[in-house]
C-alpha cells in the first residue's frame, strides 16, 4: 500500500465521523437554545406574578391587574389571586412547548411563579 491510499482512507474516516457527529452537535445546540428560551419565559412568568401582586396590593382593580400580569407573563398564562391576612398572593402558570425538530420528543414544561405582596394600608384587596 502506498502512503497516498492510506491518507485517502483517513480523510474518508474524518468525513464519516463528521457526518455522524453533526446531528449530535445540532441537537445539543438546539437544546441549549431551548433552555435559554425556557429561562427567559420563566423570567416573564415571575415578572407577571410580581406585577399582579403589586397592583392588587396597592388597590388596583383585580381584573385589570390580572390582565396586565397575563400580558407580562406571556401567551397561555393563567393568573390566580388569593388574599388573606393583609397579603396578596399571586400564582402564575404557563406551559412552554418543547423545541420541536430533532428534539420533538421532549415534553412541554410547566412554568410557575408565586409572588406575595403586603396590602397597602387602607386598601382592601
Amino acid at each position: 500500500m502506498s502512503g497516498r491510499a492510506a491518507g485517502g482512507r483517513e480523510r474518508g474516516a474524518v468525513t464519516a465521523e463528521l457526518a455522524l457527529g453533526l446531528p449530535l452537535l445540532l441537537s445539543l445546540t438546539l437544546g441549549l437554545v431551548w433552555l435559554l428560551a425556557a429561562g427567559a419565559a420563566q423570567i416573564r412568568v415571575v415578572d407577571g406574578a410580581r406585577e399582579t401582586a403589586r397592583a392588587v396590593a396597592r388597590g388596583d382593580a383585580e381584573s385589570a391587574a390580572v390582565g396586565r400580569g397575563a400580558t407580562v407573563a406571556g401567551p397561555g398564562s393563567e393568573v390566580a389571586v388569593a388574599s388573606r391576612d393583609g397579603e396578596v398572593a399571586v400564582t402564575v402558570t404557563r406551559d412552554f412547548d418543547g423545541p420541536g425538530g430533532l428534539l420533538s420528543a421532549l415534553p412541554a414544561i410547566e412554568l410557575r411563579a408565586v409572588a406575595v405582596a403586603a396590602s397597602e394600608p387602607g386598601q382592601e384587596p
